[in-house]
């Protein structure tokens, strides 16, 4: 079998990595500069490597982040109240392998978003299935996903994931379907999965805006009593970066 017709079936096993690098080789003339263990090891880690990589890209892409938040942008400032050894140990992912929560709160602007998809970035990186979501979003396409059939899939999906990301919950009080949606999340995911619940308004006041008494203690007991809490502080930061950048442009 020659060369050509070895590609050709590295090809038709989807072994597209490991066809390009062997064709280079062979074009190349480096190929004979191996020994068969070390050209056999060398494709074969470059057709892994490959592989994670793509799983990885497909798995940031599923997420559906909103922004490209990575942990080495992250800004640190102490006027925040962001004590960087804490959020780094958040950082590490051991709260998921734990099955814990994170509940990120503070005014608009001082980076709630960015943190917890930076966090969300980091575990797709380490092969983590993520899904990050405004709340009001989420609970408008489940209450579509309820009449056109699709609901139990819909509520799959969010369970499988193992880091799901609601953002911007309690910028509106929860209707009736939005409040029993979200115990059925919680509940499917209490000791099981983690998820991330970033809010402007402090976690005393959540009681209120999930409404019913019996079910808001419900959600919370199982929020709260698993979760570490970030409450982030001081100005925006998209002000401050305005303003950093008006000065630039002055």
């Amino acid at each position: 079998m020659n060369n050509i017709e070895t590609i050709d079936k590295l090809k038709k096993m989807r072994l597209q990595a490991m066809a390009q690098l062997h064709n280079q080789h062979i074009e190349n003339h480096k190929h004979n500069s191996f020994t068969p263990d070390e050209y056999i090891a060398l494709l074969t880690d470059h057709q892994w490597d490959a592989r994670q990589d793509n799983k990885i890209q497909r798995l940031l892409v599923q997420a559906g982040f909103r922004q490209k938040a990575t942990l080495p942008e992250v800004n640190h400032i102490h006027s925040r109240n962001l004590d960087k050894n804490a959020f780094s140990r958040l950082a590490s992912l051991t709260f998921i392998d734990r099955k814990e929560n994170i509940l990120l709160t503070g005014a608009s602007g001082v980076g709630k978003s960015y943190l917890s998809q930076a966090i969300g970035h980091q575990a797709c990186m380490f092969e983590h299935r993520v899904i990050y979501t405004g709340a009001a979003r989420l609970f408008a396409k489940l209450k579509i996903a309820k009449i056109d059939g699709t609901y139990l899939k819909e509520m799959n999906k969010l369970n499988k994931a193992q880091l799901l990301i609601l953002d911007d919950f309690g910028l509106q009080a929860l209707d009736n379907f939005a409040r029993e949606a979200l115990l059925e999340i919680i509940d499917d995911r209490y000791q099981q999965t983690s998820t991330i619940i970033a809010s402007q308004l402090p976690v005393s006041t959540w009681y209120d805006i999930i409404g019913e008494g019996t079910i808001a203690d419900a959600i919370l007991d199982r929020i709260v009593n698993s979760s570490h809490r970030i409450e982030l502080k001081g100005e925006s930061m998209r002000k401050a970066i305005k303003t950093v950048e008006s000065n630039k442009n002055n």
